[in-house]
């Protein structure tokens, strides 16, 4: 019998768990879980832990702060052969699980479970602000600054922005990334490439600010 599917959050938890076996040869404590994901305290890991024991990812031993199991191998090695083989360098424990936003579909929130294709764990002093996701970017119209197809843009949630910061947004059906600009005549969502048209948002469109670029990966394939 399959395990019951994940929420967004719970792939985080068990991807530090993994990541943190792979590397290391112990699962994390509460405290280091708690840390990694910015809980205010390890009681939020527990319950979170709770849930994935519950629906038969993990096993929760009693009576020591690393009483973590992987409950089936098997379930563990499905997870990981169904990621893209990407490769992070990872150093230790001090760092952020950031889920990987695919594509977005209409009208659903940008971190609704199905947009989450994996989680990564990366070191927080990657990114001026600490994100709260990864969106991979397609297309090719930020070149000129550095941004390109296939980079995953690390993305701090917010619907808010100042006039010159790269922004993720929503607007009508499509989500873009774009340097934000309004004035007197509008909001204008300026492209960093000649190749591309600024999209100048009129009133009656339906627009988003989903949140502000805060940091850059990028993989070699």
């Amino acid at each position: 019998m399959e395990p019951s599917k994940l929420t967004a959050r719970q792939q985080q938890i068990l991807s530090l768990i993994e990541t943190a076996i792979r590397q290391t040869g112990a699962p994390p404590t509460r405290a280091e879980i708690a840390k990694a994901l910015g809980f205010k305290s390890a009681n939020a890991a527990e319950e979170h832990l709770q849930a994935l024991a519950r629906k038969g990812y993990i096993q929760l031993v009693s009576g020591t702060s690393r009483g973590i199991r992987l409950k089936n191998p098997d379930y563990a090695s499905a997870l990981e052969s169904s990621r893209t083989p990407y490769s992070l360098s990872l150093p230790g424990l001090g760092q952020l699980v950031l889920p990987l936003v695919g594509r977005v579909a209409a009208g659903s929130p940008i971190l609704a479970q199905e947009h989450i294709e994996q989680s990564y764990a990366v070191q927080n002093s990657l990114f001026t602000q600490t994100p709260d996701y990864l969106l991979k970017v397609r297309g090719l119209s930020m070149r000129d600054i550095g941004i390109l197809d296939g980079d995953l843009l690390a993305v701090k949630s917010t619907s808010d922005a100042r006039n010159g910061q790269i922004v993720v947004a929503r607007l009508g059906e499509e989500v873009t990334v774009k340097r934000f600009e309004k004035n007197v005549s509008g909001i204008h969502l300026h492209p960093e490439n000649p190749d591309f048209s600024t999209i100048h948002v009129s009133p009656s469109d339906n627009f988003q600010i989903e949140g502000l670029a805060v940091g850059l990966i990028r993989h070699q394939f």
